[in-house]
């Protein structure tokens, strides 16, 4: 691309695109669209990787992931061949949610390292931030040591703080607290009086807190705190995104999980139905990734089966789900997968399964980091067990 005009209009579409993503998410494929047919009528500009960068989130998110990964392998060999990389930070960060519903979700670590500094050397702060945010992510789904998480979103933290980007600090304060809780600190976060304002006003960040609150809740078994968290989550109605994020496959995940524990107890056929939502969903994504979303998937049937009644395809599906767990590395989810079926076992009274798998997960825990999550549970095995001896649980 030569023509000055062109040049200058590219520019200004590129910077509307990144702005328009919060405010304004369903015009943003309207703008990928002119990007790309600017780009294809006056030649390649910086900004034709971004592009099609968003064109292939786009089609991801519509359902065609093996064609919307091709469109970002193509934006990102753009990178090196259009004279600039000074919206490398922001293509390597959209480029990198879709590869992860591909390829290993522990590859996208190192990705978010690369955007983080390609955002840097070019000066782009916001994509820099960005791309720390979509580290501290990644790196809790893919179950890192929670240590290390945490020390990670403590320097985003500051570099939120130090450049008074407020959002982005209560994004990364989210998973703060969550890996704090975890860990067994329990440490809130101090928020200042403009990151209170988001957590109240905007409708984004609160569907995360309470999505985090949820999780939390769930992963500790508090059943009142998670359902008045999991209630409030779905009726904030979601910005309609036209990009695919990790966090949409997440939050389908664990939203699922909490359904169908939600679904026997309160025998309410709407959770059945969200139940039923996730695992289609998880089990679309495992096609074309079953490193990341094949023990998911396996998990949620295994749930699913379990609200059934159906014994002998539960105890098929837990298996699985931790073998799967187990193959790819997600230690987090190995655990998880363990203690849902201590909790299916215990409930058909089998309890050498019950102690065996609650055990396995207690370890699955340790592995993690999550030596709060650790306490409760061996509090709750020997509350169990005091219980057997007195004769008052079958």
């Amino acid at each position: 691309m030569t023509d000055p005009a062109m040049i200058i209009a590219m520019k200004f579409l590129g910077k509307l695109k990144l702005g328009m993503n919060h405010l304004m998410p369903k015009s943003v494929p309207y703008v990928t669209f002119k990007i790309i047919e600017l780009s294809l009528t006056h030649g390649m500009s910086p900004v034709s990787p971004l592009g099609f960068a968003y064109y292939g989130s786009y089609l991801a998110k519509q359902g065609n992931i093996n064609k919307g990964y091709h469109y970002v392998k193509l934006a990102l060999s753009l990178l090196d061949r259009v004279g600039s990389r000074e919206n490398a930070g922001g293509v390597i960060f959209m480029c990198t949610q879709v590869k992860s519903y591909v390829e290993p979700l522990q590859a996208a670590l190192e990705y978010h390292h690369e955007g983080y500094a390609a955002a840097m050397a070019s000066g782009d702060i916001s994509q820099a931030v960005i791309n720390l945010l979509a580290l501290n992510a990644s790196s809790f789904f893919a179950g890192a040591n929670l240590q290390r998480i945490q020390e990670q979103c403590d320097n985003t933290i500051q570099l939120c703080e130090e450049r008074k980007m407020v959002i982005f600090m209560v994004q990364a304060q989210q998973f703060q607290r969550s890996s704090t809780k975890l860990i067994g600190t329990g440490e809130e976060p101090k928020y200042s009086s403009e990151g209170r304002d988001v957590l109240a006003s905007n409708i984004g960040i609160m569907r995360s807190y309470h999505y985090h609150t949820a999780y939390v809740s769930f992963i500790f078994r508090s059943y009142d705190d998670t359902i008045e968290n999991i209630e409030k989550y779905f009726a904030l109605q979601e910005n309609t995104w036209g990009i695919l994020f990790l966090a949409h496959a997440v939050h389908a995940f664990h939203t699922g999980l909490i359904s169908f524990w939600v679904a026997r107890k309160s025998k309410e056929q709407r959770w059945y139905q969200r139940g039923n939502q996730s695992k289609l969903a998880l089990r679309r994504w495992a096609e074309t990734s079953q490193w990341t979303f094949e023990n998911k998937w396996y998990l949620l049937e295994a749930e699913e089966s379990f609200c059934n009644n159906d014994v002998e395809a539960a105890k098929t599906y837990y298996k699985k789900a931790i073998t799967s767990a187990k193959l790819h590395k997600s230690v987090h989810e190995e655990a998880l997968a363990h203690e849902l079926a201590a909790h299916f076992y215990l409930e058909l009274g089998e309890r050498e399964q019950t102690v065996e798998h609650f055990m396995l997960a207690h370890e699955k825990y340790l592995e993690w980091g999550a030596l709060g999550k650790c306490d409760s549970l061996l509090k709750f095995v020997e509350f169990m067990k005091k219980l057997w001896h007195e004769g008052a649980m079958s």
